[in-house]
């Protein structure tokens, strides 16, 4: 469903465009191949489990150059994360095509131009942070079809004309001063942060001295007590999660280093070092079967660790066991050969050598 006329993955190809607009000095870009068929293998993207890209998260990345219109053929969207970057220009009215987007975050940028009136008609979006650039004209009247916003920052841009006070239950339009909501003009300019209880264009009732202090009285004790249970419960999960993460060898822990032949067990600390605690940024590739992670011994060795999602699915220990040993008998010239392994309690990853001339599709094109 997601190939062209021409056998193409269209959310590829709406990547790549992405991609070709944007400056990438950090090089987090870098594995997005055009002949890639499969997305999900790229880097700050996040898929379903039926491989649509469902998230667009590259953060502080010191991206720049535009955002460009293709972004709009990511249908399944539900997560952009493009904040704190250089990247310019208009918001691409194609964004309004994205029907299941739930967050949309492009603050710290310097998009400048209007707010595309299609941004009204993204009725799923919970969450819209557009503050600290350089937009302009009045937000979109659309945008009553929002029933679902919840938090609105708009704060530090050159927006004008009314913004509804009910739009969403927190927002914030400091730094726009040309903004009048609801006829309000005290709560329309100012320097504080607009209030995030009440809507604008309603205020709130006064309250009697008494019932107030009563309110911030309970209230008060009511949070303690959640924030006590609340890290009780933490540091119960935690000490729970620390205990299972052991070997299940026990009576053989002393050979951390040998096991099942030659193959290296390694210790699952000394993978988290290898990977820098399994980055992000480290990642190679993503499938059914797991992530795949570079990572660097303390020798310099440069390894690629798979970690496996179902790490304590049914089988256990023998099964993981026999699949290793049967991977470490089969020896080829085209086949990479297992370097080793690491078994936890919650926890199995294989330990390959790491090949850096990219992935088989990529030389399948002659790329």
């Amino acid at each position: 469903a997601l190939l062209s006329a021409k056998g193409v993955n269209i959310e590829v190809q709406a990547l790549i465009g992405i991609k070709n607009q944007l400056k990438d000095p950090h090089g987090v870009l870098k594995n997005w191949d055009q002949y890639s068929v499969d997305p999900c293998s790229f880097t700050m993207i996040t898929c379903s489990s039926d491989n649509f890209v469902t998230g667009l998260e590259a953060p502080s990345q010191n991206l720049s150059g535009l955002l460009a219109p293709s972004i709009g053929n990511l249908t399944s969207l539900e997560t952009i994360l493009l904040q704190n970057n250089i990247i310019t220009g208009p918001i691409p009215a194609e964004i309004g095509n994205l029907a299941s987007l739930k967050t949309l975050d492009l603050s710290g940028n310097n998009f400048y131009g209007e707010i595309p009136p299609s941004v009204g008609h993204l009725e799923s979006l919970q969450y819209l942070r557009l503050n600290n650039n350089t937009l302009s004209g009045p937000f979109p009247t659309a945008s009553t079809n929002l029933s679902h916003l919840v938090f609105l920052d708009l704060s530090y841009n050159n927006l004008s004309g009314p913004i509804p006070g009910s739009l969403a239950r927190t927002y914030n339009i400091v730094g726009n001063p040309l903004i009048c909501a609801a006829n309000t003009e005290k709560d329309c300019y100012g320097t504080a942060p607009m209030p995030m209880t009440y809507n604008l264009s309603q205020g709130t009732p006064p309250m009697k001295a008494k019932s107030h202090k009563f309110a911030v009285a309970f209230g008060a004790v009511t949070g303690c007590m959640s924030f006590l249970f609340l890290a009780a419960g933490f540091l119960f999960w935690w000490r729970q999660r620390r205990n299972r993460q052991i070997l299940f060898d026990d009576e053989d822990q002393h050979m951390d280093n040998v096991s099942l032949g030659n193959v290296r067990r390694f210790q699952f600390r000394e993978l988290q070092v290898a990977t820098e605690k399994f980055s992000s940024k480290n990642i190679l590739g993503k499938g059914g079967f797991g992530h795949v992670y570079r990572g660097q011994l303390p020798d310099g060795t440069l390894v690629a660790v798979k970690r496996l999602k179902d790490g304590n699915a049914a089988g256990g220990e023998s099964q993981f066991k026999t699949e290793v040993e049967m991977i470490s008998l089969a020896v080829h010239r085209n086949l990479l050969r297992i370097l080793g392994f690491c078994m936890t309690a919650t926890e199995r990853l294989l330990v390959y050598p790491y090949m850096s001339n990219g992935s088989v599709a990529s030389r399948l094109k002659g790329q």
